[in-house]
Protein backbone atom coordinates (compact mmCIF):
# COMPACT_ATOMS: atom_id res chain seq x y z
CA UNK A 1 0.00 0.00 0.00
CA UNK A 2 1.27 3.38 -0.88
CA UNK A 3 1.99 6.07 1.82
CA UNK A 4 -0.59 7.84 -0.21
CA UNK A 5 -3.57 5.74 0.34
CA UNK A 6 -5.50 6.48 4.03
CA UNK A 7 -5.91 4.45 6.23
CA UNK A 8 -8.45 1.65 5.85
CA UNK A 9 -9.34 2.71 2.40
CA UNK A 10 -7.70 0.06 0.12
CA UNK A 11 -8.96 -1.81 -3.01
CA UNK A 12 -10.00 0.60 -5.40
CA UNK A 13 -10.23 3.80 -3.31
CA UNK A 14 -6.42 3.10 -3.30
CA UNK A 15 -4.01 5.80 -4.49
CA UNK A 16 -1.46 5.16 -5.80
CA UNK A 17 1.63 7.06 -6.90
CA UNK A 18 3.69 10.13 -5.64
CA UNK A 19 1.51 13.20 -6.53
CA UNK A 20 -1.35 14.60 -5.17
CA UNK A 21 -4.38 14.72 -7.09
CA UNK A 22 -5.34 17.72 -9.52
CA UNK A 23 -8.19 19.98 -7.98
CA UNK A 24 -9.05 21.61 -10.57
CA UNK A 25 -7.73 25.71 -10.35
CA UNK A 26 -8.02 26.28 -14.10
CA UNK A 27 -12.06 26.87 -13.92
CA UNK A 28 -11.23 29.07 -10.72
CA UNK A 29 -9.05 31.07 -12.73
CA UNK A 30 -11.60 31.32 -15.97
CA UNK A 31 -13.89 32.49 -13.35
CA UNK A 32 -11.95 34.85 -11.83
CA UNK A 33 -10.65 36.31 -15.37
CA UNK A 34 -14.54 36.61 -16.82
CA UNK A 35 -15.73 38.77 -13.93
CA UNK A 36 -13.10 40.87 -14.07
CA UNK A 37 -13.94 41.60 -18.11
CA UNK A 38 -17.18 41.69 -17.10
CA UNK A 39 -16.69 44.23 -14.35
CA UNK A 40 -14.64 46.26 -16.55
CA UNK A 41 -17.12 46.00 -19.83
CA UNK A 42 -19.95 47.43 -17.18
CA UNK A 43 -17.28 49.85 -15.77
CA UNK A 44 -17.34 51.45 -19.45
CA UNK A 45 -20.43 51.22 -20.57
CA UNK A 46 -21.92 53.62 -17.22
CA UNK A 47 -19.14 55.98 -17.77
CA UNK A 48 -20.42 56.18 -21.67
CA UNK A 49 -23.51 56.60 -20.68
CA UNK A 50 -22.80 59.51 -18.29
CA UNK A 51 -20.95 61.27 -21.03
CA UNK A 52 -23.84 60.99 -22.92
CA UNK A 53 -26.00 62.51 -20.13
CA UNK A 54 -23.94 65.42 -19.73
CA UNK A 55 -23.65 65.83 -23.68
CA UNK A 56 -27.28 65.90 -23.81
CA UNK A 57 -28.39 68.70 -20.54
CA UNK A 58 -25.19 70.36 -21.75
CA UNK A 59 -26.19 71.18 -25.62
CA UNK A 60 -23.25 69.21 -26.50
CA UNK A 61 -21.04 69.59 -29.42
CA UNK A 62 -19.29 73.03 -28.46
CA UNK A 63 -17.39 74.06 -31.43
CA UNK A 64 -20.30 72.80 -33.79
CA UNK A 65 -22.25 74.82 -32.07
CA UNK A 66 -20.58 77.94 -31.70
CA UNK A 67 -19.89 77.62 -35.41
CA UNK A 68 -23.28 77.12 -36.46
CA UNK A 69 -24.09 80.32 -34.73
CA UNK A 70 -21.41 81.89 -35.66
CA UNK A 71 -22.76 80.90 -39.46
CA UNK A 72 -25.92 82.32 -38.38
CA UNK A 73 -25.14 86.14 -37.70
CA UNK A 74 -23.05 85.85 -41.00
CA UNK A 75 -26.45 85.18 -42.84
CA UNK A 76 -28.19 87.89 -40.54
CA UNK A 77 -25.45 90.32 -40.78
CA UNK A 78 -25.61 90.06 -45.42
CA UNK A 79 -29.44 90.08 -44.58
CA UNK A 80 -29.21 94.13 -45.71
CA UNK A 81 -31.37 96.04 -48.34
CA UNK A 82 -33.68 94.10 -50.87
CA UNK A 83 -32.69 94.49 -54.42
CA UNK A 84 -36.16 94.89 -55.19
CA UNK A 85 -36.45 97.75 -53.53
CA UNK A 86 -33.50 99.60 -55.42
CA UNK A 87 -34.87 98.39 -58.42
CA UNK A 88 -38.10 100.35 -58.06
CA UNK A 89 -36.41 103.48 -57.19
CA UNK A 90 -33.67 103.43 -59.70
CA UNK A 91 -36.59 104.49 -61.99
CA UNK A 92 -38.04 107.79 -60.43
CA UNK A 93 -38.37 110.75 -62.32
CA UNK A 94 -37.24 114.04 -61.58
CA UNK A 95 -39.23 116.96 -60.92
CA UNK A 96 -38.29 118.55 -64.90
CA UNK A 97 -39.56 115.34 -66.02
CA UNK A 98 -42.83 115.44 -64.28
CA UNK A 99 -45.77 117.22 -66.00
CA UNK A 100 -48.21 118.52 -63.56
CA UNK A 101 -52.19 119.50 -63.83
CA UNK A 102 -52.99 122.17 -61.24
CA UNK A 103 -56.91 122.08 -60.45
CA UNK A 104 -58.99 123.74 -57.66
CA UNK A 105 -61.64 122.01 -56.34
CA UNK A 106 -62.27 124.64 -53.00
CA UNK A 107 -63.96 128.15 -53.07
CA UNK A 108 -60.68 129.32 -52.58
CA UNK A 109 -59.83 132.00 -55.51
CA UNK A 110 -56.44 132.00 -57.30
CA UNK A 111 -55.04 128.57 -55.04
CA UNK A 112 -54.50 126.53 -57.85
CA UNK A 113 -52.25 129.41 -59.74
CA UNK A 114 -50.51 129.71 -56.37
CA UNK A 115 -49.91 126.33 -56.14
CA UNK A 116 -48.85 125.94 -59.75
CA UNK A 117 -46.12 128.78 -59.19
CA UNK A 118 -44.94 127.56 -56.20
CA UNK A 119 -44.59 123.88 -57.85
CA UNK A 120 -42.55 125.64 -60.98
CA UNK A 121 -39.88 126.98 -59.12
CA UNK A 122 -39.15 123.63 -57.20
CA UNK A 123 -38.58 122.49 -61.15
CA UNK A 124 -41.75 120.85 -62.22
CA UNK A 125 -43.62 121.40 -65.77
CA UNK A 126 -47.07 123.04 -65.51
CA UNK A 127 -49.73 121.89 -67.33
CA UNK A 128 -53.25 123.07 -67.14
CA UNK A 129 -54.04 125.44 -64.25
CA UNK A 130 -57.96 126.24 -63.36
CA UNK A 131 -60.75 124.44 -61.51
CA UNK A 132 -61.51 121.20 -60.77
CA UNK A 133 -63.62 118.92 -63.07
CA UNK A 134 -67.12 118.43 -61.89
CA UNK A 135 -66.94 115.12 -59.88
CA UNK A 136 -64.15 116.63 -57.76
CA UNK A 137 -65.48 120.10 -57.53
CA UNK A 138 -66.27 120.58 -53.17
CA UNK A 139 -65.76 117.02 -52.89
CA UNK A 140 -62.10 116.77 -51.83
CA UNK A 141 -62.13 117.14 -48.13
CA UNK A 142 -58.60 116.06 -47.75
CA UNK A 143 -55.28 118.12 -48.77
CA UNK A 144 -55.14 116.77 -52.20
CA UNK A 145 -55.89 114.17 -54.55
CA UNK A 146 -53.28 112.85 -56.86
CA UNK A 147 -54.40 111.54 -60.31
CA UNK A 148 -52.08 109.48 -62.72
CA UNK A 149 -52.03 106.83 -65.33
CA UNK A 150 -51.65 103.14 -63.84
CA UNK A 151 -47.32 103.85 -65.05
CA UNK A 152 -47.42 107.09 -62.59
CA UNK A 153 -48.31 105.01 -59.35
CA UNK A 154 -44.38 104.36 -58.61
CA UNK A 155 -42.86 107.23 -60.63
CA UNK A 156 -44.48 110.55 -60.53
CA UNK A 157 -47.08 110.22 -58.25
CA UNK A 158 -44.55 109.66 -55.06
CA UNK A 159 -42.39 112.27 -56.25
CA UNK A 160 -45.39 114.63 -56.50
CA UNK A 161 -46.27 113.15 -53.20
CA UNK A 162 -43.11 114.70 -51.39
CA UNK A 163 -44.91 118.49 -52.05
CA UNK A 164 -48.10 117.71 -50.11
CA UNK A 165 -48.91 116.66 -46.84
CA UNK A 166 -51.35 113.20 -46.52
CA UNK A 167 -52.53 113.76 -50.30
CA UNK A 168 -54.13 110.92 -51.48
CA UNK A 169 -52.43 109.30 -54.86
CA UNK A 170 -54.94 107.43 -57.20
CA UNK A 171 -54.78 106.08 -60.60
CA UNK A 172 -57.15 106.03 -63.30
CA UNK A 173 -57.55 103.03 -65.72
CA UNK A 174 -57.45 103.88 -69.32
CA UNK A 175 -55.78 107.48 -69.17
CA UNK A 176 -53.30 108.15 -71.87
CA UNK A 177 -49.84 110.46 -71.19
CA UNK A 178 -47.54 110.72 -68.41
CA UNK A 179 -48.88 114.10 -66.87
CA UNK A 180 -50.68 114.51 -63.57
CA UNK A 181 -53.31 115.92 -61.72
CA UNK A 182 -52.90 117.56 -58.14
CA UNK A 183 -56.52 118.44 -57.05
CA UNK A 184 -55.96 120.56 -54.25
CA UNK A 185 -58.29 119.76 -51.30
CA UNK A 186 -60.36 122.03 -48.72
CA UNK A 187 -57.73 120.87 -46.01
CA UNK A 188 -54.82 122.24 -48.20
CA UNK A 189 -53.03 125.37 -46.50
CA UNK A 190 -49.63 125.18 -48.32
CA UNK A 191 -47.13 123.36 -50.12
CA UNK A 192 -44.56 121.26 -47.93
CA UNK A 193 -41.49 123.32 -47.00
CA UNK A 194 -38.89 122.84 -49.80
CA UNK A 195 -36.33 121.59 -47.73
CA UNK A 196 -38.32 119.18 -46.25
CA UNK A 197 -39.82 118.16 -49.76
CA UNK A 198 -35.99 117.80 -51.13
CA UNK A 199 -35.00 115.45 -48.60
CA UNK A 200 -38.15 113.32 -48.84
CA UNK A 201 -36.95 113.23 -53.14
CA UNK A 202 -33.77 112.14 -52.08
CA UNK A 203 -34.76 109.33 -49.47
CA UNK A 204 -37.06 107.94 -52.54
CA UNK A 205 -33.95 107.52 -54.35
CA UNK A 206 -31.93 106.80 -52.44
CA UNK A 207 -33.48 104.79 -49.54
CA UNK A 208 -31.32 103.75 -46.26
CA UNK A 209 -30.79 99.89 -46.10
CA UNK A 210 -32.84 98.31 -43.24
CA UNK A 211 -30.87 97.11 -40.30
CA UNK A 212 -31.11 93.47 -40.03
CA UNK A 213 -32.80 91.77 -36.93
CA UNK A 214 -30.38 91.76 -34.00
CA UNK A 215 -29.32 87.89 -32.73
CA UNK A 216 -27.51 86.76 -29.96
CA UNK A 217 -24.11 85.30 -31.03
Amino acid sequence: MSMLTPPGMGGQYRITGDKYPRMRPRRRRARLTLSVVATVTALGLVGWGTLQLIDVFTGGGGTASAAGSAGDCVKQAAASPSPAAGASTAALPKPAQITVNVYNATTRTGLAKDTADALKKRGFKIGDVGNAPERFDSKVKGTAVLLGPASALKTSLPVLATQLTAADQRTEAGRKGTAVDLIIGDAFKALTPQATAARAITALSHPQPKAAPKKDC
